[in-house]
């Protein structure tokens, strides 16, 4: 059985609307022809995540989210590290409301999982359109 999984380290965070967003995620996920297999979220603090992007990327960087991706042909599956710290520093940079950002930051990761990539600018893109395009299923 799949699942969409919602966890904190080393951070107390609560994701509103949990129902809401597990349903987007998967709608979105069909929509890109996927099958949700096993998600999880991992929300953290910008220490927590600089140590992974250190250890499995040897990034010295900060970053809102980090990907593992554990997908098997159409089945999405993956741990999702996401920066509550980055998020609340970032929104205000890209002039969106926090939920805003975390939602885009939620569903690019999934992207990820799904095979989109953001290193060339065609690329980030075609990932920003995605995210868009994803959002306005959310509100």
């Amino acid at each position: 059985m799949s699942s969409i999984i919602f966890h904190q380290e080393d951070i107390s965070f609560r994701l509103k609307n949990i129902k809401k967003i597990k349903s987007w995620i998967e709608k979105s996920i069909a929509l890109e022809r996927g099958i949700v297999g096993d998600l999880n979220y991992i929300f953290c603090s910008d220490t927590y995540l600089h140590k992974i992007n250190l250890e499995y990327l040897k990034h010295d960087t900060l970053t809102d989210i980090i990907t593992f991706d554990y997908s098997e042909k159409k089945q999405i599956s993956g741990d999702i590290f996401i920066s509550i710290d980055r998020i609340k520093e970032n929104a205000p940079k890209f002039n969106q409301s926090t939920d805003i950002e975390l939602n885009r930051v939620l569903i690019h990761g999934v992207l990820h999982l799904l095979g989109y990539k953001d290193k060339t600018p065609k690329e980030k893109e075609t990932m920003r359109a995605k995210e868009d395009f994803y959002l306005t299923l959310l509100s």
